[in-house]
């Protein structure tokens, strides 16, 4: 600013005295004027009211209100998620509402951010797109979307003509668009292709997959978006676009999704399957960063400009130390939000911490030292916090018990009590007493709760099932020799006198009917040679007898056929059964004690007892999906040989752990015995003549089976109280 004196008119000077006068008055009035310009050079600009209107051809405009003319906005944007930013220095925001959503095509919010010297639009949209800026008097105007009107609207010729000439300019197109339901619940996009060797790239984006057909053409009527909802699978909607050279297939899943894309032939598949729980698991563990992701791309920008980009994205407030400062150039392709912040805190020697949506980022040193001073200070609480004496009521388990399992050797009770508190047991009311600060007690009382709990119980039951079969086969020969009169009148006795040939017939049938004089025992007066069947059974074995008769003496020669047969079926079962809970080792016995004798060192003799006994032993562990392993051991004695000393114990034991499921029978166990003998007694040489030497011979079979076998079936008690 050039001021000229000469210009004042009506004002004259004297070369003394007046000259410093108006030097004064001339500076007061310099002040004044520079102190105006300044209040209105600092006076911020408002925002007073921001509105959204539509525009044709999918464009919309934003049209904000300052009370004064607006300063030209410095802004960027992202591609991945699509973000147009846009900052006015030197103005501040008078809006309440901070989020306004927009309802058109390709945008989805529009936000307000005000601070002490600036206010940022944050445009957020599907697809990142053309914007135009102008201002008009007090109003600033963003336009969204492209004014230019597509060739194909300009056509005037059919459908068929276009799908035809558009076909035409490319080599392969995309054919057809399907979708289906797979067996296990998975979504499968199907997609025919006219050209087997097209070319496609799979980009997996933070909210679809995406298939990107190059130099593909998509017919019109495959334009289009499926909505596969209903179908219940990952899968939500599937976009088929054209963009002018390539075509386009976006699908959307929800939930915890993973996909796999291959091609058969002209069929090009994408399968998007559920994950289970345990996958899940195994994805997290094999990448930790499970953020939205997003695209940055900056040249020496701000360390704190990037934080407050990804405080926008993720929505949390952000409070950033005095002390970060300095710039980073980064370049990152569609990456977790969390992966990007980390890699910009490690560049800068930087950490955060965050509480609940407030992030907080300062240097690590600096961090380190707050938490430091934060563990000092709660540790001078403690010392100087009151002590307090409080019952601790033990319902279930032994109070000794749980006070030996934390003081143990002295060094764990550190982490329960603290330098200045105490602990006792009361085992007549079976609780403890507690003396501590009210801190310390409280985690006493929350760890002694999920410790004294109910233990569930389990009822075991085995089942030994011996089951024997036993077959013996005899077949014998006695001959005999007797010679006597045979008296018609008395048939069971002998006689003297003449036979007469009636009487000889009626001997003889007499004879036959097996009616002959036989001695005390029933065997022939005079036995040649006596090889009958042994008496094995109850009955004994089955006799058929035959006489030759002498009719001069009648002296006869008898013959004694013998055989036996017999089967048996038997089965024993002991059912030993108890009830013990989890983890804990329980055993049921029943049987005998026998005696015998035992010699002493000093040469006395002194009775000692043997058990023979049927006994039960099983340590159960209940595990979380309800299968009980258990450790059995099995004993099934019996009395043996009686010797002059005592007795011989056969014993039958099992020792195994095996895991079963709840209610379900397992066969832990089986010997299975077979014996089988066959004898022979014959006279010598008689007894190897062919076919007669039969009449000579005594043969004998047996053969016993013997199988045990062990059930055991363990059945987890319903105690609602222990399972909770």
């Amino acid at each position: 600013m050039n001021i000229h004196v000469a210009n004042f008119p009506g004002v004259k000077f004297k070369k003394s005295g007046c000259k410093v006068m108006f030097k004064k008055h001339f500076c007061y009035g310099l002040l004044v004027m520079l102190m105006g310009l300044t209040q209105q050079a600092f006076a911020l600009t408002e925002l007073q009211d921001i509105s959204f209107a539509s525009l044709p051809g999918d464009r919309f405009e934003i049209k904000m209100d300052f009370n004064d003319t607006p300063p030209e906005p410095s802004g960027y944007h992202i591609d991945k998620p699509a973000r147009v930013v846009l900052d006015f220095g030197g103005v501040s925001n008078a809006l309440e509402v901070k989020k306004h959503a927009l309802p058109f095509r390709n945008a989805t919010s529009a936000v307000i951010l005000g601070g002490e010297d600036r206010t940022r639009l944050i445009i957020n949209m599907v697809n990142l797109d053309q914007y135009q800026t102008r201002t008009e008097g007090n109003s600033f105007f963003v336009e969204v979307g492209s004014n230019k009107v597509p060739d194909a609207l300009k056509r005037t010729s059919t459908i068929i003509e276009q799908l035809d000439s558009e076909i035409n300019e490319f080599e392969s197109a995309i054919t057809n668009v399907d979708f289906r339901r797979g067996n296990n619940g998975e979504g499968k996009i199907i997609i025919s292709l006219s050209d087997p060797a097209t070319s496609i790239n799979v980009e997996q984006l933070a909210s679809e997959i995406k298939l990107n057909f190059i130099d593909t053409q998509l017919p019109v009527n495959l334009r289009r978006r499926l909505d596969v909802t209903d179908f219940a699978t990952p899968v939500l909607y599937i976009a088929s676009e054209f963009d002018g050279r390539d075509s386009v297939v976006s699908i959307t899943p929800q939930g915890d999704y993973d996909y796999l894309a291959y091609q058969t032939d002209n069929e090009y598949v994408v399968s998007v399957k559920r994950l289970t729980a345990q996958e899940l698991e195994e994805k997290k563990a094999k990448f930790t960063y499970v953020g939205e992701k997003l695209s940055l791309n900056f040249q020496d920008i701000p360390v704190r400009s990037v934080l407050q980009i990804i405080a926008d994205f993720t929505e949390l407030n952000l409070v950033a130390s005095d002390t970060i400062d300095g710039t980073i150039t980064l370049r990152l392709d569609n990456v977790p939000w969390d992966q990007a912040l980390e890699l910009v805190l490690k560049t800068k020697g930087l950490d955060k911490r965050q509480v609940g949506n407030v992030l907080m980022v300062a240097p690590a040193d600096e961090i380190a030292e707050q938490e430091r001073q934060q563990l000092e200070t709660n540790r001078q609480l403690e010392e100087l916090a009151p002590l307090r004496t409080e019952f601790i009521q033990v319902l279930y388990a032994d109070a000794e018990d749980i006070f030996d399992l934390f003081s143990g050797d002295g060094s764990s009770t550190q982490t329960l009590l603290s330098e200045r508190g105490s602990a006792i047991v009361d085992t007549r009311t079976n609780s403890i007493i507690l003396t501590e600060t009210e801190t310390k007690i409280n985690d006493f009382r929350a760890l002694v709760s999920r410790i004294d709990i109910p233990i569930r119980q389990v009822s075991i039951e085995a089942r030994l099932v011996r089951a024997s079969t036993d077959f013996a086969k005899n077949l014998g020969v006695a001959w005999g020799y007797d010679a006597a009169n045979y008296d018609n009148s008395n048939p069971n006795g002998r006689g003297v006198g003449v036979v007469s040939t009636g009487g000889m017939l009626a001997g003889i049938n007499k004879i036959l009917n097996n009616q002959v004089a036989y001695g005390a025992a029933g065997r022939p007066s005079a036995t040649v040679t006596d090889l009958r069947a042994a008496n094995t059974g109850s009955s004994g074995p089955a006799q058929f007898s035959l006489g030759i008769l002498d009719t001069s003496n009648l002296n006869y020669l008898t013959l004694e056929i013998t055989a036996m047969q017999s089967t048996g079926q038997g089965e024993v079962i002991s059912q030993p059964k108890l009830v013990t809970q989890d983890g804990q080792e329980a055993e049921i016995k029943s049987g005998d004690k026998v005696p015998y004798q035992e010699a002493s060192a000093s040469g006395a003799t002194a009775t000692s007892f043997e058990e023979a006994v049927l006994a039960l032993k099983v340590t159960p562990y209940i595990t979380p999906d309800d299968r009980v392993l258990m450790e059995v051991e099995i004993n099934k004695d019996s009395i043996g040989e009686i010797l002059p000393s005592g007795a011989s114990i056969n014993t039958t034991e099992i020792k195994t752990s095996i895991m079963v499921k709840n209610g379900e029978t397992a066969v832990i166990g089986g010997i299975y015995e077979e014996t089988s003998l066959e004898a022979m007694d014959k006279v010598p040489f008689f007894g190897d003549i062919p076919y007669l030497g039969k009449l000579f011979r005594r043969t004998s079979e047996s053969t016993d089976k013997t199988e045990l076998l062990i059930f055991l079936t363990p059945r987890v008690l319903n105690d609602p109280l222990a399972s909770n």
